[in-house]
């Protein structure tokens, strides 16, 4: 349904190879990104009380290629009981098959092709065996030139959110199982026929509306799967940005530079821009930074770090969607 291939050659040709730089400056960025996330590991244990395991998921620096290539291969491995549904139930011939996992390849290829150039960092809980850190090191040098930040604090300060996420899912090893859970529960809940019917009609409809695409394909038992997820990315989300600007003040001279011109570019950049992020979800996706760390604060400021880590205890701490805009609500659940 998918050729993967193309969708890595067209996503890259979208991506563009990023800002220009000297052999040197590639390879002084791309050291520094990956000692700092080494550094980055101490500096999150000792914040958070959160001790994970060394070496059990591997840290990579990547260019805009590169991380295309590791999310067309997690896509394919995620989205792979979907498209045997759809092939099941369409049957399609040879041509139109070919013709397409063309265009398939061209919807998707553009997509990662348009995120690509926005990812700093991202942490992948479904690379075998426990996961794997991306960190982008064009998109590093583009921002901090764009904005005009010192590269030094500004590599460290994005190393502090991404190892934070590393850090939740190889000490909670659990919720990479949990996550993937959740995604099998999409595909099984998903009808095939509803991604062909009055598909350019719910695109307008989320156009018009604050709606993603999600949303708009989404049925009422996906819904409350996509709830329960987004009550779990809210809280990672938001976790790893507290730990990014307290731990920040202490390591990182000019953090209160880096969070103001940074909270200022997530705004977006122009009206195409603004309207690719809400049609993609990233709209919701910045909330979930602002909510999440909302919720994060307000539960360690009420009972501390100890007690606020039983949210990492199971899958049944875990905040609702709900509960992340109501945290009085989470700590009478769980904590009594």
């Amino acid at each position: 349904m998918v050729d993967w291939d193309l969708a890595v050659r067209l996503g890259s040709k979208v991506a563009g190879d990023g800002p220009i730089v000297s052999r040197d400056e590639a390879q002084h960025a791309v050291e520094e990104l990956r000692a700092d996330a080494a550094k980055a590991t101490e500096f999150v244990r000792d914040f958070t009380g959160l001790d994970a395991p060394r070496d059990t998921a591997p840290v990579l620096v990547v260019d805009r290629r590169g991380w295309i290539q590791a999310n067309a291969d997690t896509f394919a491995h995620v989205i792979s009981p979907v498209v045997d549904r759809i092939t099941a139930k369409r049957a399609p011939g040879l041509l139109s098959q070919a013709l397409g996992s063309k265009v398939s390849a061209a919807e998707v290829g553009g997509l990662l092709g348009f995120m690509s150039s926005k990812i700093l960092g991202q942490f992948d809980p479904f690379y075998e065996p426990s996961g794997r850190l991306l960190l982008v090191a064009p998109n590093a040098v583009h921002v901090e030139r764009e904005l005009g930040l010192d590269p030094t604090d500004f590599r460290l300060w994005v190393c502090l959110h991404e190892e934070t996420h590393r850090v939740q899912f190889t000490a909670s090893p659990w919720m990479r199982e949990h996550l993937f859970t959740q995604i099998e529960g999409l595909t099984e809940a998903m009808d095939p026929s509803s991604l062909f019917d009055n598909g350019l009609q719910r695109i307008t409809e989320a156009l018009k509306g604050d709606g993603s695409i999600v949303d708009a394909f989404a049925k009422p038992e996906q819904k409350e799967i996509i709830d329960r997820v987004t009550g779990m990315m809210s809280l990672l989300e938001g976790h790893a940005d507290v730990v990014m600007d307290d731990v920040g003040p202490g390591v990182i001279p000019t953090v209160a530079t880096i969070r103001k011109a940074f909270n200022k570019r997530r705004q977006g950049i122009g009206v195409l821009d603004r309207l690719l992020r809400r049609l993609l979800g990233l709209e919701a996706k910045m909330a979930q930074y602002r909510d999440g760390a909302k919720f994060v604060r307000h539960v360690i400021d009420r009972v501390g770090m100890d007690e606020f880590n039983a949210v990492f205890a199971g899958a049944e701490n875990l905040p609702t969607k709900a509960e992340i805009v109501e945290p009085d609500a989470w700590v009478g659940r769980v904590l009594g």
